[in-house]
């Protein structure tokens, strides 16, 4: 792979979860992060990182980058439905100016997708021909379709500029530094507070939906990879786990490695919420030669004793 050390790097949405452990391991290069703070609670950038506070949708810049890469989004189902417009010129706008960035600095850009492209999949595990099965006007929708508008404005520059953009459609991914709070905790860091706190565990639904859930360090390897590694440009490829596992099986096992006391209480079911979800990652084992390593209990585990040292 290529050694990106020295190379200028502006990266959208840096001070998110998944931005922060990915900059850490970004060493020697130079790195700009735009971001507005919007759905990060505290700043884990290191210090020589230059921050820019402000909204993807309103950023320009003259200045040129190497690599760009677009991961400004509200991830969190309860937080994008509260900010249904944010999220959509996130994911509209947002990526058209970082586009513009990117082809002007004749630059690589690399968008962080999402498997919320694929809807309420027909097809488990789901590979990238799947087109989807979304709802285009549903409390999802801003969420989903504007991800994926910005994957077809990402693919029409590649067609049409020749840039070489490269898409990743995230799964479930978890670790250290995942907010809990209020509407934005996702089912992961939410289960782990409830449970450290012996709070009831909620969940939406009977629990039967399935997630697949991939740990950060993962992540990051895999992203490495998409950034360094030739003749990627215009691919799209799954980051995520294969393994299924249901959303009761997740509150169970999150309970006993807590030791907690915590019982599990049923809430409406979400709307448009996808009955289930898992990675076809062939296409990342073949390109990539990827895989994820850390498996669902030594992940859980490592998160916990974050959260018991840290929140």
């Amino acid at each position: 792979m290529e050694n990106l050390s020295g190379k200028r790097i502006l990266i959208s949405g840096g001070a998110g979860f998944l931005g922060s452990h990915l900059i850490e391991k970004l060493k020697g290069c130079e790195i700009t992060v735009i971001d507005d703070f919007s759905t990060t609670a505290v700043n884990y950038l290191p210090r020589n990182v230059k921050i820019i506070k402000e909204g993807v949708e309103r950023f320009t810049t003259n200045e040129k980058f190497d690599i760009i890469i677009h991961m400004a989004a509200r991830p969190s189902p309860d937080d994008y439905m509260e900010h249904p417009v944010e999220t959509m010129l996130s994911n509209s706008i947002g990526t058209y100016n970082m586009l513009e960035i990117a082809r002007k600095s004749d630059a690589l850009f690399m968008y962080t997708s999402t498997s919320e492209v694929y809807g309420d999949s027909e097809i488990i595990p789901t590979p990238e021909t799947y087109w989807g099965k979304v709802n285009p006007i549903g409390p999802r929708s801003c969420y989903d379709e504007s991800k994926r508008f910005s994957e077809a404005l990402c693919m029409s520059y590649y067609r049409e500029y020749g840039l070489d953009v490269r898409i990743q459609r995230i799964f479930n991914t978890y670790g250290p530094r995942l907010r809990h709070d209020s509407s934005y905790g996702r089912v992961i860091s939410r289960f782990i507070y409830q449970a450290l706190k012996g709070e009831d565990l909620t969940i939406h639904g009977d629990g039967m939906q399935t997630r697949a859930f991939l740990y950060v360090d993962d992540w990051i390897d895999a992203t490495l990879r998409m950034l360094t590694l030739k003749n990627l440009a215009g691919e799209v490829i799954n980051i995520g786990s294969d393994k299924e596992i249901t959303i009761l099986e997740l509150a169970n096992k999150i309970i006993n490695l807590t030791r907690s006391t915590s019982k599990i209480k049923f809430l409406p079911s979400r709307p448009d919420d996808p009955k289930r979800r898992a990675a076809d990652i062939s296409k990342a084992r073949k390109l990539l030669n990827w895989e994820p390593k850390t498996s669902l209990d030594e992940g859980l585990e490592k998160t916990i004793k974050w959260f018991k040292e840290n929140i």
